[in-house]
């Protein structure tokens, strides 16, 4: 969140200020094409000496070697770099004789890819940002240590409880390829939903609306006040499924989403789908939507919505430090999980898209492999979790760490629709594996054009349908399934 030189905040929550590389953590990651990925990812000879591993001790439960050198490459974004050097403290701490080597850079890839070719990576890795290294790419060529020991590991604060034990849900799943092992660990853990002003829904003495109907009325009421019910970013309208797919998953069960996921055929064809998306035309038809919406971006949108021209916007959870340059103070800002249908729905209301970011992972070849798995379960204690969303207003993988500190509106409005939403937390998976799919097919040639009125419903799901036939039968493309 925040902003670095310029750059535009992305969905997995790291604050970039351009689009390009806002899709790179979504998993829309516009790095080198695969053929120049997949020539770099080749190992060649050379590369590091392990170091001497340590004893396993109740203290030292993964046998890091007390002397041996550890180095932590971190992506230098609109996190910062100081909850990462407060952790390495920490280890620092734990490790006297150890001599810690950390640095932050913006380009990840250009700095780190030639060291996975020569076999000498840092033995820890904050992958994210414009120059993220493809995940796929590094976990076919197997170039990512497992975490299974770090997972299985005790948590830091509590012996009694595996690492695994204190995740926040689907942080696990996440770090999946094909099911076990788990080869990336997500620190950042983002809400997404319909973001909008309590003080504004309730000058028009209306409550967040649970059904379509409920939703129809409200942006009724505002319609009658010359204010929109919505407004999204038109240039890149992907970031209408932050709301939309969880949608379809409380609409129809997460079992939808799965199928979608899985380019299963007909998935799209799915009745819930239908549902979702002539519930979302109706809001263009009925002249629910700010007027110009298509034309926006995320900025111009966000700004807008700020500042009382639409209620709703579909968003994640770093709006609030993206926007809070021109959210007024009294805005009390909030987030729901999104509206559904009507009492058939199949999952309750409270029903959201929750999901991790800022990827870390162990390269495979690292010399200290113990050491850099030890740095994560550090920071994946409560002190160091508590130290993150203190200072970056983001919560962590860490199930916990909010007690005793002082939370943003967004923050605690996040923190109270994890609660609500309990088990029922969805995490659809189109984005991180088909990242051209998700982001200019779905997403611009899709729902863009079914919300400027240029496509029905019907007809955006049977292209929509086809788009992921397509991808479905393109050999070229790595394929993923829910296990």
């Amino acid at each position: 969140m925040g902003s670095t030189s310029g750059e535009h905040a992305h969905p997995q929550g790291t604050g970039r200020r351009d689009l390009i590389k806002r899709s790179a953590a979504l998993g829309l990651v516009s790095v080198p094409t695969m053929s120049f990925l997949s020539a770099c990812a080749s190992s060649s000879s050379g590369g590091n000496d392990k170091a001497k591993t340590g004893k396993k001790t109740k203290q030292n439960p993964l046998g890091v070697g007390e002397s041996a050198q550890m180095e932590f490459v971190l992506f230098d974004g609109g996190f910062g770099k100081e909850y990462a050097e407060d952790a390495v403290r920490i280890y620092q701490k734990d490790f006297p004789k150890a001599k810690v080597k950390f640095s932050a850079t913006q380009k990840i890839q250009s700095t780190l890819q030639p060291r996975f070719n020569q076999g000498n990576p840092p033995d820890l890795i904050d992958n994210s940002g414009a120059e993220q290294m493809d995940m796929g790419v590094l976990v076919g060529k197997k170039q990512l240590a497992d975490l299974t020991p770090l997972l299985d590991a005790p948590s830091i604060d509590d012996p009694t409880k595996k690492v695994r034990d204190t995740l926040r849900p689907g942080i696990v799943e996440m770090g999946q390829f094909d099911g076990d092992p788990v080869w990336i660990m997500y620190y950042a853990y983002t809400v997404y939903g319909v973001w909008y002003s309590h003080k504004l829904l309730a000058s028009l003495d209306a409550q967040y609306p649970e059904t379509w109907d409920e939703m129809l009325q409200v942006c009724e009421k505002a319609k009658k006040k010359g204010i929109a019910g919505w407004t999204y970013a038109g240039k890149y309208p992907y970031y209408l499924p932050f709301s939309l797919y969880p949608m379809i998953g409380k609409v129809g069960g997460r079992e939808v989403l799965d199928a979608i996921d899985n380019l299963e055929p007909n998935a799209w064809k799915h009745p819930a789908v239908k549902a979702c998306f002539e519930a979302y035309y109706e809001l263009y038809k009925k002249g629910y939507i700010l007027r110009g919406t298509p034309g926006l971006d995320h900025i111009q949108s966000q700004t807008a919505w700020a500042k009382g021209k639409a209620l709703f916007i579909p968003n994640g959870s770093w709006v609030e430090n993206e926007s809070a340059n021109v959210i007024p103070a009294d805005f009390d800002l909030a987030v729901s999980a999104p509206t559904g249908i009507d009492s058939s729905d199949k999952m309750p209301f409270g029903t959201l898209w929750a999901s991790g970011g800022e990827p870390f992972v162990v390269p495979a070849k690292a010399a200290n492999p113990e050491g850099g798995m030890e740095q994560l379960r550090i920071m994946l204690g409560e002190a160091s979790s508590k130290n993150f969303t203190a200072k970056v207003k983001s919560l962590t993988a860490f199930n916990g760490g909010t007690t005793g500190i002082s939370l943003t509106p967004g923050l605690t409005s996040g923190v109270a629709a994890l609660e609500k939403a309990g088990a029922n937390v969805l995490n659809p998976r189109l984005q991180d594996w088909y990242v051209q799919l998700q982001k200019e097919k779905i997403g611009v040639a899709g729902l863009g054009e079914m919300m400027a009125g240029r496509l029905t419903p019907a007809e955006a799901i049977a292209k929509i349908q086809g788009f992921a036939d397509e991808a479905a039968k393109d050999s070229s493309i790595k394929h993923y399934k829910h296990q």
